[in-house]
């Protein structure tokens, strides 16, 4: 088996030809990431994408100094150089890991690149001797510093904007239509509707063990059905709710979970014991649903908790109700 290792410089010892290099491929990277954001945003969160454009245009025209100032000093080759390529520089999120983050993470992503950026600035500026190339980076330095303040204060007048309030509110909305609605019905379901068959197997039986393996194929067995009749039976194109695939996982994942809560205490070969704590779950369980739905829903905790508790309590009884014969 042949090993292949491939040497890297630390940007401690590059030169400043190569340290030039290395900021003009890294301004332009970050352009094309912020102008990834805005094209990301641009249909959902106009104004939030506009933020987004102005930063990509901005280190275009850094892009333009550097190269200038390249040209002047070294001539027109620009040596490819990449983070990549040196050893102890910053690195970048895959482009492809962008689209699953939140607009929320987005912005904050954002202080974290400007900041990376004006650290290599002021570093590289103190290291050079070439005096156009240390006012340049000092330049760059100061205003990438600069830049995380601006983009702060930025994010904070759109915040406060009406327009960025409705793409708040749109974007909470989609996430409650996208994860919390399904995944909270798959854990009502998952939770209440494997009540009645776990506990009339427990009292029929008085044996945890058949409990376990009852609860877990009811558990798994809803999970799976809930899943895929959820991401079956609405493409979400035309109701706006999103991604079958990822309301199909909240759901199936979530329906599994809220059997599972009352089903592994059956592990426990103790009968009695089993039950109890598998009781404890269930309250547990309820009480996480009233909290999802105040939370999320804007339900009163006290109607929550009424409606939950009711219909678990009528469930489990019948369970216990029907082992009991």
């Amino acid at each position: 088996m042949f090993k292949f290792s491939i040497n890297k410089k630390h940007y401690y010892n590059l030169s400043d030809k190569e340290i030039l290099a290395l900021a003009i491929s890294s301004e332009e990277e970050d352009a094309r990431i912020y102008q990834y954001y805005a094209s990301l945003f641009i249909k959902d969160f106009p104004e939030t994408a506009s933020m987004f454009q102005e930063m990509s245009d901005e280190e275009n025209i850094h892009r333009r100094q550097l190269i200038e100032l390249f040209k002047k000093k070294f001539g027109n080759n620009i040596p490819l150089i990449k983070r990549e390529h040196v050893q102890g520089f910053y690195t970048r999120r895959p482009i492809w890991l962008i689209e699953n983050l939140t607009l929320d993470k987005v912005r904050q992503e954002i202080v974290k690149m400007e900041k990376d950026a004006a650290n290599f600035y002021f570093k590289t500026a103190h290291k050079t001797a070439d005096p156009d190339i240390r006012k340049l980076l000092g330049d760059l330095a100061e205003i990438e510093s600069k830049h995380t303040d601006k983009a702060l204060l930025k994010a904070s007048i759109i915040e406060k904007s009406s327009l960025a309030i409705d793409e708040l509110k749109k974007a909470k909305k989609q996430f409650i239509l996208t994860w919390v609605q399904p995944g909270l019905a798959g854990l009502m379901d998952g939770s209440v509707s494997t009540l009645a068959p776990i506990f009339a197997t427990a009292f029929a039986t008085k044996d945890s063990h058949t409990t376990l393996l009852v609860g877990l194929a009811a558990s798994i067995g809803a999970g799976i059905s809930m899943g895929f009749t959820e991401a079956a039976h609405d493409d979400g194109v035309i109701s706006g709710r999103g991604s079958p695939i990822k309301r199909g996982i909240a759901s199936g994942v979530m329906t599994t979970i809220g059997g599972l809560g009352h089903a592994l205490p059956y592990l426990i070969s103790d009968f009695y014991t089993a039950t109890i704590i598998a009781m404890f779950f269930v309250l547990i369980e309820l009480w996480a649903i009233a909290w999802i739905q105040k939370k999320y829903m804007e339900i009163k905790f006290s109607r929550a908790i009424f409606q939950v508790v009711f219909g678990g309590a009528l469930v489990l009884a019948t369970g216990i109700f029907i082992g009991g014969f």
